[in-house]
């Protein structure tokens, strides 16, 4: 048969093959012709050796065709693979049968195929939709062949799960065979569901093989075929491979659309639950198709690389090798354990305090009229509380490594959960509701908590909105509320019950493993979607004794909390710790009198703030009295983390806190702090290329990947003076992965035991690191590559400029250099700048870093991250600018 040609498949890929079956429900002696896609002709021609052979198997209603980008990467990777992508009988190209093969007979048919074959190993299975489970059947068959598994969004059990309401609909008798056969409304609706839309060659190419009504039987009766109920003729089957993958102990990489109607991230952590060596990439955005919306076969062939192709024997990894917790890192193995050497646990200092009734945390808020109050929970109490909640949730089924999320605000309830939840060894989840609605929502259903404890407003949220997780109650609600939001506990309830069991004689919970995961932080959303951040027990442990270390902080310190990141820091470091009143989710909100307020009730030593909290301090410290100004007197250190705050900015909050010594520690929530400078420091510094942001704390290390004409980044780091390139970073308190963003992690931890951090930045000969900005910010002009720190800072100091921003726009190689800015007298729209204002910037610019403006804008307000209102989005900006001055209408999201 002539072999067809479709978008992105070379002809000589696809190739038919007859194949004697042995599946029950063919009459005896029967063969059977399938059409598959097989890279072996390129191998061939390139005289290259396959490491191995991916199965790819798709599932209903698509064909082999939706593999091709992995049939082509493995043909050209510098370490090849054979990728054979099947058409299953009754589908694509292959025969149509007129038999209704059930999953039994489809799992017997593949195997048929590989046996003709003469596939003898490594295999690695890859499967989409009900491929997925088709070659997880074939893979617990096949044991000795298999080297790996991948998976795509798929499912292998409803069992506690409603059908989806898609294919609920597909299998309802006055639907199926309309739907699914006589017409190709299946199909359309399976097309419709990538992101974004499919090309129009890329439509007709799977539309291909089921023009006619007759070509769709295979479809039909796939849908068929599901198993839905224990009464399917196909459940028995579903059922063994579901039980029968637990013992698979090859590595496996699951791949996965959350923008999915049919395989949900529920099916995802079911997945995990049989398979929990698994690694895990969730593509946000991504759906159904992911394969179309998403390159995966980049990533999919890293993994390989990573995982199975360095196991010399594959046979003796398979049955000596441990299965490795997820997403663990590059290294596809565990981190090394060290239970004893210097590890205290993040609860020693409360344990120390246990019979203290000094005050350990204090909230302020509002109580009316002007009136100033507070609420504070003594070491005694917070001890005691921590250990009923941590009873009470255990009651309630809460075990170690089951994931909490918290939507607390900080404050002495939210610090009293987060160390039940340390005490018991269970996961906090932490993502900050400055993300807005939806942004948040991605980052829980990301995260699959076991259990969700709010504020009435969050579980209102997480009912409307299906956020997983049993739904806790941080206050007290009326049973008709508790009925209404899905509410299984208060908090309340959980510390009464755990009080009684104590009370009871209950044994008290173990210490913690130190090399267990403690929380998964998320990152503020300002470089793309938020992204989930691993900590074990260590490494929390270890940012504390960081600070501590470079800030010669001590149990019996006071410090204010206006930065959240640090609200859980303070029983770690025997600090009483104080909430100023503010939104915490707009950092803007807190007033000069807020923090003096927050100071002035513990007698503060310390202060912790965001740069965007700050900058509204100063804007209304002329609101301070004689006794508020007197508190910020008596701070002995301030701390400006989240994003750099300028020199004249520091030294007006140096004037408010005379006493204090001002520093400013650069990090990010992969690693805080990695570098830190004072005020002092930065003046001794001067200007330079970038922003000064010192040289490392105690125990971190920092290198240099350096920068090629292009922007790109190399495998060398380098930590010589005046080396240009992105900042990565080494520290007991790194970060431990990305949860389940194994292409993410992968990318970050190229060096082990590093972290790549995306900034761009250079060391001078005092050690100290210079900022420039981010890699994706990078401006690439005909004359190479710059930077836009260093020419904002420039374009700053022209009179009547508030902030700039520098962006790139134009084709890469020759962008042009374009400057926004925001005035101090606030602009009404956006327009090209006076003339005289360009001159200013533009010579500015020039004599500081010799890059010349292509133009200046003005704008009435330039976009921040979403979270701290401080860093600039230079992204949106580019593509903001090119718009509006290629005379389009512009408008920034």
């Amino acid at each position: 048969m002539v072999a067809r040609s479709w978008p992105g498949v070379r002809p000589e890929f696809s190739r038919y093959l007859t194949v004697p079956s042995t599946a029950s429900c063919d009459p005896s002696g029967s063969s059977h012709q399938w059409h598959l896609l097989d890279n072996l002709p390129a191998l061939e021609a390139r005289e290259a050796a396959p490491a191995g052979t991916i199965l790819a198997v798709h599932g209903n209603p698509t064909w082999s065709y939706l593999w091709r980008s992995v049939l082509e990467a493995g043909a050209e990777a510098e370490t090849p693979w054979r990728v054979v992508a099947v058409d299953q009988l009754d589908m694509g190209y292959s025969d149509r049968t007129d038999i209704f093969r059930r999953l039994a007979d489809r799992v017997t048919d593949l195997g048929d195929l590989t046996d003709a074959l003469g596939l003898e190993g490594p295999v690695v299975t890859l499967g989409h939709d009900w491929g997925g489970i088709i070659s997880l059947g074939w893979a617990t068959r096949h044991r000795e062949q298999l080297a790996g598994i991948v998976l795509t969004n798929t499912a292998v059990h409803p069992s506690g799960f409603a059908l989806p309401p898609a294919l609920s609909l597909a299998l309802h008798p006055a639907v199926h065979g309309w739907g699914t056969r006589i017409t190709p409304a299946f199909l359309k609706v399976t097309h419709a569901l990538a992101h974004p839309s499919l090309p129009s060659d890329v439509e007709c190419a799977f539309m291909a093989p089921y023009r006619t009504a007759p070509a769709r039987a295979g479809v039909a009766n796939f849908v068929a075929d599901i198993p839905a109920t224990p009464q399917h003729p196909s459940w028995p089957t579903l059922d063994q491979i579901s039980t029968e993958i637990r013992t698979l102990e090859v590595p496996a990489l699951m791949m996965w659309g959350p923008r999915d109607p049919i395989f949900s991230d529920r099916y995802l952590r079911d997945l995990m639950y049989r398979l929990p060596q698994a690694d895990v990439h969730r593509f946000e955005g991504a759906g159904h198709l992911l394969a179309e919306d998403r390159d995966i076969a980049t990533p999919l062939l890293a993994w390989l690389s990573s995982t199975v192709h360095q196991r010399s024997e594959i046979k003796s990894a398979l049955q000596d090798d441990a299965p490795s917790r997820a997403n663990v890192g590059s290294d596809g193995g565990p981190r090394d354990r060290d239970l004893a050497t210097g590890f205290r646990s993040m609860l020693a200092e409360l344990d120390a305090h246990r019979d203290d009734h000094a005050d350990a945390v204090v909230d302020m808020g509002p109580a009316g009229e002007g009136v100033r109050s507070s609420t504070s929970l003594s070491w005694a109490s917070l001890v005691r509380r921590v250990d009923a909640i941590a009873h009470g949730l255990s009651e309630l089924g809460v075990r170690r490594g089951d994931r909490v999320n918290l939507l607390v605000p900080p404050s002495a309830e939210l610090t009293s959960l987060i160390y039940a939840c340390l005490r018991l060894e269970a996961i906090i989840v932490v993502a900050d509701a400055g993300l807005g609605t939806k942004s948040l929502g991605r980052a829980i259903r990301g995260a699959g908590p076991g259990y969700l404890i709010g504020i009435e407003r969050a579980l209102m949220a997480a009912k409307a909105l299906k956020w997983p997780g049993q739904r806790i109650s941080a206050g007290d609600l009326s049973p008709a509320k508790r009925r209404l939001l899905g509410v299984v506990a208060t908090v309340g309830d959980l510390e009464k019950s755990g009080m009684g069991s104590i009370a009871a004689g209950a044994p008290p919970f173990v210490a913690a493993d130190p090399d267990t995961d403690a929380a998964i932080l998320f990152t503020s959303g300002s470089t793309g979607p938020a992204k989930g951040v691993v900590y074990t027990h260590r490494q929390l442990a270890a940012m504390r004794d960081t600070l501590q270390a470079t800030y010669g902080l001590k149990s019996g310190d006071a410090l204010v909390a206006g930065f959240a990141p640090f609200a859980l820091l303070g029983p770690a470091l025997g600090a009483v710790s104080v909430t100023p009143d503010m939104d915490v989710t707009s950092p803007r909100t807190l007033s000069a009198s807020a923090l003096a307020d927050a100071a002035a009730a513990i007698n503060a030593t310390i202060v912790f703030a965001s740069p965007a909290a700050l900058v509204n301090v100063l804007a209304t410290s002329t609101e301070l009295d004689s006794i508020q100004r007197a508190a910020l007197e008596r701070v002995d250190l301030l701390l400006s983390a989240g994003a750099p705050l300028g020199t004249t900015l520091l030294q007006q909050v140096q004037d408010l806190a005379p006493q204090a010594e001002v520093h400013t520690p650069y990090g990010m929530t992969e690693a805080l702090p990695i570098t830190d400078i004072s005020l002092q420091g930065i003046l001794a510094a001067g200007s330079g290329d970038g922003v000064c942001v010192g040289q490392p704390v105690a125990g971190a290390q920092v290198s240099i990947a350096a920068l090629d004409d292009q922007g790109g980044v190399s495998d060398e780091l380098d930590a010589s003076p005046g080396q240009v390139g992105e900042i990565v970073v080494s520290a007991p308190h790194v970060k431990d992965r990305y949860d389940r963003l194994w292409v993410t992690e992968h990318a970050s931890a190229v060096h082990p035991g590093w972290h790549h951090t995306g900034d761009v930045g250079h060391l001078d000969t005092a050690g100290r690191l210079w900022v420039q900005g981010r890699l994706g910010h990078i401006i690439t002009t005909a004359a190479g590559v710059r930077t836009p720190v260093a020419a904002e800072l420039a374009a700053e100091a022209v009179r009547g400029i508030r902030r700039a921003a520098v962006v790139g726009v134009g084709p890469a190689g020759t962008q042009a250099v374009v400057v926004i800015v925001e005035t101090v007298q606030r602009t009404r729209r956006s327009a090209l700048a006076a003339q005289a204002l360009t001159q200013d910037v533009r010579s500015s610019i020039t004599r500081a870093t010799g890059m010349t403006a292509a133009a200046v804008v003005v704008i009435p307000d330039l976009p921040t991250d979403i979270r701290h209102n401080s860093k600039i989005d230079r992204s949106a900006l580019s593509k903001w600018a090119a718009e509006l001055l290629s005379g389009k209408k512009a408008t920034l999201q």
